[in-house]
């Protein structure tokens, strides 16, 4: 497999089971009810815009995703902004550019629907994450992400 061979398509129902299972494998896992979380807002809200992508072999096979929010109306902000709040390729795909390929898809996709600033959050310690970002074109952003301890 090359990234010539992955094709990048909007994300569709029936791709849960292969989302859950990449996320399982990526983060020694699983996490169902957060994707049932997602995927209802995906696929059954009528104000929810299609922003999210899947990387599929030539055979079908689901080999990566990346998810996100285009926000209209939330926090004062019009369709201007979105967020990337999720990707994953397969551990068995990894490093072979289908994650800056799910990026960039994702980008042009974004751009097409009026955005023009997309955010993410990233845990602090996870160096290589913070590197994939930053070889994908984000940085440090001028809002602080605020938290209290209870």
């Amino acid at each position: 497999m090359n990234e010539s061979t992955i094709k990048i398509r909007l994300m569709k129902a029936d791709d849960f089971d292969a989302v859950v299972g990449i996320d399982e494998k990526v983060l020694k896992a699983s996490r169902p009810e957060y994707y049932e979380m997602k995927f209802e807002k995906l696929f059954k809200s009528k104000d929810y815009l299609p922003t999210s992508l899947v990387a599929e072999e030539t055979d079908g096979t689901v080999v990566g995703f990346v998810m996100g929010v285009l926000y209209v109306g939330e926090y004062g902000i019009f369709k201007e902004e979105a967020s990337l709040d999720t990707i994953g390729v397969d551990p068995y795909c990894q490093q072979k550019g289908i994650g800056e390929q799910l990026i960039n898809e994702f980008m042009e996709h974004l751009r097409k629907l009026g955005v023009r600033k997309v955010n993410t959050l990233v845990d602090w310690n996870d160096s290589k994450l913070i590197q994939f970002f930053s070889a994908n074109h984000f940085s440090p952003s001028k809002t602080i992400n605020l938290e209290r301890s209870i």
